[in-house]
């Protein structure tokens, strides 16, 4: 059985609670819902983040994504400096994964990740309970830097967190390197969850997640190879590769149990919420950082990974 309750099936919404862990209101097969498919949106903003004159990234804002896929602003497609791309967006297994972003099952019930909810007791289900996360403001360098903030929303338009985000792209050995640095602050206090924490063990996904394209993609922690050892692995750093690209990611300052899957698809990320839901208050804000190298060619020995993993954290990223 796959770990995410989120697969695509049917997008049939079916009635329930208005507030619960997870909220949302299900909708009887064929009733009316203002999350059926918009009419075509205007053209997306986007930005791009360059590195020696090669476009390596390109950031859209989610305007263009339909409300059951959680809009959010995410970057796709990001490529290696050879051009190859290293990200998926809306693939047909999960529609809503979009390349990298935050993304998260479960804030006190809204969906900031799309697609179906893991509700305690009853299974994956299709909610009414989408959230949207919208830049609200975006400037950069026109190169390698980028600054947005983010309004987080529930489906009612109530605003959940403000979010600070800088991201950064920039030349490095072997290939470049992404940095990314971005600030939650709740507006009210809140609770983060996951599928792990409504009842679905091991299906703790949530927060900073990245989709590959990858086919047989193999990982490398700190402990050792083999997603069975990097999922769930506090490893600070993580590589997973393929045939012709590998991505080599660490988490710098707190550290939280890898989310990664090579079966069916590849995607990974640190999870917010593993095995309890989390608190944020409007004083202790969630603080993401992280950097990615991201490189052309065959993965180099692991001697060579963890030294390149080391070499990384040592670099860090802005608070």
């Amino acid at each position: 059985m796959p770990l995410d309750d989120d697969v695509t099936r049917s997008r049939t919404l079916v009635p329930g609670p208005a507030r619960s862990r997870p909220a949302g209101r299900v909708v009887t097969a064929g009733a009316p819902t203002d999350l059926a498919p918009p009419a075509p949106p205007a053209a997306p903003a986007r930005a791009v983040l360059t590195v020696a004159g090669a476009v390596v990234v390109t950031v859209e804002d989610g305007s263009a994504m339909a409300p059951v896929d959680s809009p959010r602003p995410h970057l796709h497609p990001v490529r290696t400096l050879a051009g190859t791309p290293v990200t998926d967006s809306a693939p047909v297994d999960h529609r809503h994964h979009r390349g990298v972003g935050i993304a998260v099952p479960d804030v006190d019930g809204t969906s900031h990740w799309g697609g179906r909810t893991h509700v305690r007791g009853r299974g994956s289900t299709l909610l009414e309970n989408h959230g949207a996360q919208q830049v609200v403001e975006q400037d950069g360098d026109g190169a390698g830097a980028l600054r947005q903030v983010v309004s987080w929303c529930d489906r009612t338009g109530g605003e959940q967190f403000r979010e600070e985000r800088r991201l950064r792209a920039v030349a490095a050995p072997g290939g470049w390197r992404l940095d990314w640095t971005s600030v939650l602050h709740a507006r009210h206090p809140v609770t983060i969850g996951s599928p792990a924490t409504n009842g679905r063990p091991g299906a703790f996904y949530g927060g900073w997640f990245w989709r590959a394209p990858f086919q047989g993609a193999e990982t490398l922690v700190a402990d050792g190879a083999g997603t069975a050892l990097a999922h769930g692995s506090r490893s600070p750093w993580l590589a997973v590769s393929a045939p012709g690209a590998w991505l080599l990611a660490v988490q710098h300052g707190e550290v939280l149990p890898w989310f990664v899957r090579t079966e069916e698809y590849t995607g990974f990320g640190p999870a917010l919420a593993f095995d309890a839901r989390r608190e944020v208050s409007p004083d202790e804000p969630v603080r993401i950082r992280l950097s990615v190298l991201v490189a052309d060619g065959p993965t180099p020995a692991p001697g060579t990974v963890r030294a390149a993993a080391l070499g990384l954290l040592a670099t860090g990223v802005d608070a």
